[in-house]
């Protein structure tokens, strides 16, 4: 896989999570604990396309 297809990858991922976050919060009842562990994930998501991005 190129870079550039992983970063894009990468990039679903992270947009994914952030429709996913965004849905949960809206939601009545919703876990506290998988939204805050969800918005982990798109952190460190967001973390290595800086990372793959800068290098």
């Amino acid at each position: 896989m190129s870079l550039s297809s992983h970063l894009q990858e990468l990039k679903k991922k992270h947009q994914h999570l952030s429709d996913d976050v965004e849905v949960m919060q809206r939601s009545a009842g919703t876990d506290d604990l998988e939204i805050a562990r969800l918005k982990k994930k798109k952190l460190h998501l967001k973390e290595e396309i800086s990372r793959l991005s800068a290098g």
